[in-house]
């Protein structure tokens, strides 16, 4: 990528992958690039769970049922940890906000590498904890499909600057 901006415009919702298994060292780079997100006060309220063993890919692909999803050669589990999340004087809890940053530099990352990603926060998150057997204060808040993408990116349809911003 030639510069930040390339970068930001190449990332799009994969919903196709390749049979390729990714690389550990590529796995390794992007989870350094999450490790670096920045969160509130610094306290990085979230767990990152890597799903490659077929058991576990059936299990998770159970939440989330779309045949493009089980397209995907492993998958990431983005969980809030809410006993460790930031929590503003008005009470607002900056868990949501924490893991939004972190996941966003995950799918950067990976496009980077050459990887497609998509959000997926609509699947069943409480069947994926019970699956899981992900603790009390432990929320899984987004599936991250990841692998080399199968299809081409559609054209993005983006407001102009002057409707963003006041």
């Amino acid at each position: 990528m030639a510069n930040f901006l390339e970068l930001v415009k190449n990332r799009y919702s994969c919903r196709n992958y390749l049979p390729k298994r990714v690389e550990q060292e590529k796995v390794d780079y992007i989870l350094e690039c999450v490790r670096f997100a920045p969160s509130a006060v610094n306290k990085q309220p979230w767990c990152f769970h890597i799903i490659r063993v077929e058991a576990d890919k059936a299990k998770l692909q159970q939440c989330y049922n779309r045949d493009w999803f089980k397209t995907a050669p492993m998958y990431v589990i983005a969980s809030i940890l809410h006993d460790e999340e930031w929590v503003r004087a008005d009470g607002k809890h900056h868990g949501d906000i924490d893991i939004a940053i972190a996941v966003e530099h995950l799918c950067l990352a990976a496009t980077e590498q050459g990887l497609g990603t998509c959000w997926v926060c609509n699947f069943d998150a409480i069947l994926c904890k019970d699956l899981f057997q992900l603790p009390n204060q432990e929320e899984p808040a987004v599936l991250i499909p990841l692998g080399y993408p199968a299809d081409e990116p559609k054209v993005k349809q983006r407001k102009a600057i002057e409707d963003i911003t006041r």
